[in-house]
């Protein structure tokens, strides 16, 4: 066991940075679990200049100062952002309120519907697992919907840190982007002057993350703007709502496109019945998705992430529990972390001794 042991270290931790880099992943780990909800600002906050990194230099390279650059990329910012809070999300979440005012019609709607299986399907369903069926959905929107007035109530008292969070964040960022080299600077007097492995690590990532993240987040605007608009134009109630879930469905590979269908479906169904308007929201839906997985996806990610699909799905449950949509969205970053530091740690393997040569006799 000794000699196992020691065969591990001398392998994966012959050198000096490979054991500072693994001292410093488990404190950044200890440190996101145990304060992660106190840093949460600035850990949102580097992040977000970290991206907007990508367009000040842009500006730069048009003549821009880095002054500048930084001024014009966080009016942007801030416009955006205000846009956000003030306008988009107010609205969509009234027509959630809304939503959930008319759920009980939608639920009556899709009972009516479901007991009309037995008569066309006698032979698979009866009319008493369609009842059995809908009391015990019942008793679940009840049991959800306690547990949505506990938490409403409970969050009651957290108003004024998310009132923080939202101030907060957007002064961070005007700070970590003017103050970049300082801090760079800083945080590097830390490691080791000799830091290939690093090197390596941050090189790749910095490619394939921020073009994955920035591209994500294009992506999720420009689904969920098309979407609006096409909703707007086929007249569909909570066209706001569906757009921003459109938008979002894009956050969890393979499996959002297919949730998002069923509310769509559903609102679909509540506002026209099975007819031409229903199946067109539908067809509408597809050709998004389609249009979105095999036009949108290969214009915006010019460095693809090579990850496989169970790979990513595995990371968006990991990271998903850990951290919720925050840890679903930069699930994909987070692997592709894992994967670099993994294809670029050093490994040492102990070349055998060779044997001596035989030797030869001298006599004749």
């Amino acid at each position: 066991m000794r000699k196992f042991f020691r065969g591990f270290m001398d392998r994966y931790f012959h050198d000096e940075e490979s054991i500072i880099l693994t001292l410093l992943l488990i404190s950044a780990l200890v440190l996101l679990l145990t304060i992660g909800g106190i840093i949460a600002p600035l850990i949102v906050a580097i992040i977000l200049a970290y991206l907007l990194q990508g367009l000040v230099g842009t500006l730069q390279r048009f003549g821009c100062s880095y002054l500048l650059a930084v001024v014009l990329v966080y009016s942007l910012f801030i416009s955006g952002f205000l846009a956000l809070i003030l306008l988009v999300l107010p609205q969509a979440w009234g027509q959630f309120a809304r939503l959930i005012n008319e759920f009980p019609r939608l639920l009556s709607e899709g009972q009516a519907l479901l007991m009309l299986l037995p008569e066309h399907y006698p032979g698979l369903i009866t009319e008493q697992q369609i009842q059995d069926f809908i009391r015990g959905l019942r008793g679940e929107i009840a049991v959800f919907g306690q547990t949505l007035l506990t938490y409403s109530i409970a969050s009651i008292p957290n108003i004024m840190s998310w009132l923080i969070f939202v101030i907060l964040v957007p002064v961070l960022v005007f700070f970590i982007m003017k103050d970049k080299v300082v801090l760079i600077n800083w945080m590097a007097a830390m490691l080791p002057s000799h830091r290939p492995l690093m090197r390596r690590i941050w090189q790749e990532m910095d490619v394939q993350v921020a073009n994955y993240v920035r591209g994500k987040a294009l992506e999720i605007m420009i689904l969920g703007s098309v979407s609006y608009i096409a909703f707007i134009v086929m007249g569909i109630n909570y066209s706001l709502l569906l757009s921003v879930l459109m938008g979002l469905s894009v956050i969890v590979p393979f499996i959002g496109v297919t949730v998002v269908v069923f509310p769509v479906a559903a609102v679909a169904y509540a506002q026209w019945g099975i007819g031409s308007e229903f199946y067109t929201v539908l067809t509408v839906y597809a050709v998004i998705q389609l249009l979105d997985a095999n036009l949108l996806v290969p214009l915006i990610f010019s460095e693809t992430v090579n990850l496989h699909p169970v790979a990513i799905i595995a990371a968006v449950l990991v990271f998903g529990g850990l951290w919720g949509l925050a840890g679903v969205f930069f699930a994909i970053p987070l692997a592709t972390l894992i994967k670099a530091i993994i294809n670029a740690w050093p490994t040492y393997y102990k070349v055998p001794e060779a044997a001596p040569p035989p030797q030869l006799s001298s006599d004749v």
